[in-house]
């Protein structure tokens, strides 16, 4: 019988885990966790191996923080695949995986190739280093400049990543790349850093939809309590040239971007809550870009943090519905510009000119003119909610604003470099914060640990978000580590949380918690108790919070009841349906 709800949205967003205790994923079946230690062969030679023999393992469990695991060529998987980093007991280091130099001094451009279709691919106690044992970064070929290192490469068919406590750092083309359709990604808990190339500033991209001229559709994307540190590109570009059907971006941190850091325009049903983004797209939009490079379907030449278009007809056929069913919320945001960037920007701009030939920039703001109309609009938007955003500035450590004036491992300077970047002078030294250096002599030698953010995230405004919790990066708002969470330890009670939005039209999305691993059940009663829609039907759920979108396209108005029950355990929630 066909199912009278679509789902669209499962993903995890958070995983509670203890100190010492690692996840298993539970979806693969075949083998036994494989344990493998830095000591032996490449990494890519025993997984690689492994994936191909008659009964590949379960896991991949990498024991060694000692030393860095090296790969010379991709781990390529058309299975599931699950990486699993066992932290150190003592100091929570991860295990720590970069490119090996090859003979012609080439490295490797991709760490992970994920290539088969409808598989799950899934990471959590990494550290993903874009830098070979001499230093020179994943991607790069023969040619001076050529680095375009990607950690996650997706090249195949509704592929489901989850990533959980990944620090990505240094990789020059993108941290999670995808040319596949119905590409799903959940990331939580996890750094991006330095990902700054020097001279193509529109790349260095924490993640993003390789879109060709006809776009990509795109599945579901959670990317929460994460942080974003010196980028040139995107912190999340699903890009939404065609459907992407659901997109979560929230508690994260976005620090000193170069373009804009998200490429939403076209999205339909969108969270953007309790980030802070700081010292975003500042080197704004010049005469040539303007004003496609930065857009969508629309030629708007004012350029925003947040900025929203209207669907095109490709969009508006897969969403199959109209504007009005568009169910966006950006709440209590907080979006500052550090006085150096606009100080910048008036000095730089004084003295340029607004033509083919002059080298001025446009500047952005919190929420382009289009976007704050269509937020403004509850006739033509009636489901858009921008309320609680601020300007504030954090008060970060210091450090941070070493990253603006450059020297050691700073690089270059942000300043500096845009100054060059908009001036046609090519930069060959990239910019950031604190980039580690490979120490090539040492025999076991491996990046820094904790990372400075744990220190310099930290901020001392007031700023709360629209749950209660204090706005951006959870795990460094009170000094803590990424790898161990103040809250780690707190037990997380069952329940489903109340719809949102609602009351809706025609879908809502649902949040619940899950106490203890196990089979859980999540239907939808009508008010006579009937079932008429079965969401999770006896399946396995490891403890944590995920999140879930129903579609009621087929259904009546009326009031319904998500039920959620896990053995003795069960909880309602009344929605209605409006229409």
């Amino acid at each position: 019988m066909k199912r009278l709800f679509t789902i669209v949205c499962i993903v995890v967003l958070s995983i509670v885990l203890s100190s010492s205790v690692y996840t298993q994923n539970n979806s693969i079946a075949s083998g036994t966790p494989l344990k493998i230690y830095a000591s032996g062969d490449f990494l890519n030679n025993i997984i690689n191996a492994n994936l191909a023999s008659a009964n590949p393992a379960s896991e991949y469990d990498l024991v060694s923080t000692d030393t860095t695991y090296v790969f010379n060529g991709p781990i390529t998987s058309n299975k599931n695949l699950t990486i699993v980093g066992v932290p150190n007991a003592t100091t929570q280091r991860p295990p720590c995986i970069q490119p090996w130099t090859l003979a012609d001094f080439s490295i490797p451009a991709n760490l992970f190739v994920l290539n088969g279709s409808q598989t799950t691919a899934t990471f959590s106690n990494l550290y993903l280093l874009g830098l070979s044992n001499d230093n020179q970064p994943a991607g790069t070929g023969t040619t001076a400049g050529s680095a375009s290192g990607t950690a996650i490469q997706v090249s195949a068919d509704s592929v489901s990543i989850v990533a959980n406590k990944v620090i990505f750092e240094q990789w020059l083309g993108f941290a999670i790349g995808t040319s596949g359709n119905w590409t799903n990604v959940t990331v939580t808990n996890s750094v991006f850093r330095n990902m700054a190339h020097p001279s193509q500033y529109y790349v260095g991209e924490a993640f993003r939809n390789e879109w060709s001229a006809s776009g990509t559709p795109m599945g579901n994307i959670v990317m929460d309590n994460n942080a974003f540190v010196c980028l040139n590109g995107y912190a999340s570009a699903p890009v939404t040239k065609q459907i992407c059907k659901y997109f979560e971006f929230c508690h994260n941190d976005v620090i000193y971007t170069a373009k804009n850091p998200l490429f939403i325009f076209g999205a339909t049903t969108a969270k953007v809550d309790n980030n802070i983004f700081y010292g975003t797209y500042s080197i704004g939009v010049n005469y040539t870009e303007n004003p496609w490079w930065d857009n969508l379907t629309e030629p708007d030449t004012t350029y925003s943090v947040i900025a929203f278009q209207p669907m095109d007809s490709v969009v508006g056929a897969q969403f199959g519905a109209g504007e009005s069913a568009r169910t966006i919320e950006v709440l209590n945001n907080n979006c500052y510009w550090p006085s150096a960037i606009t100080s910048w920007w008036s000095t730089f701009n004084a003295g340029q000119t607004w033509s083919s030939t002059g080298n001025a920039i446009l500047t952005p703001t919190w929420m382009n003119a289009r976007t704050t109309a269509a937020f403004n609009d509850k006739t033509t938007y009636p489901h858009l909610n921008a309320t609680g955003n601020t300007a504030v500035n954090p008060v970060f450590g210091k450090a941070l604003d070493t990253v603006l004036t450059g020297g050691g491992v700073y690089g270059t300077g942000m300043i500096p470099w845009m100054q060059q970047i908009r001036l046609n002078a090519a930069p060959s030294i990239a910019w950031g914060y604190k980039m580690t250096k490979v120490d090539s002599t040492s025999k076991n030698w491996v990046p820094t640990w904790p990372l400075p953010e744990v220190a310099d995230l930290k901020y001392t405004a007031t700023l709360t978000g629209s749950d209660g919790k204090a706005v951006g990066d959870t795990n460094f708002v009170s000094g803590g580590s990424m790898a161990v969470r103040s809250n780690e330890n707190t037990p997380v009670k069952f329940g489903l949380s109340a719809a949102y939005p609602n009351p809706f039209n025609p879908s809502t999305n649902f949040k619940f918690t899950i106490q203890n691993s196990g089979l859980i059940n999540l239907k939808i009663y009508n008010i006579l108790g009937q079932v008429v829609g079965t969401i999770v039907n006896n399946q396995f759920y490891s403890l944590g919070t995920y999140s879930i979108r129903i579609d009621m396209t087929n259904m009546a108005s009326g009031v319904y009841f998500g039920v959620l029950e896990q053995g003795n355990n069960r909880s309602v929630q009344k929605m209605m349906l409006l229409k």
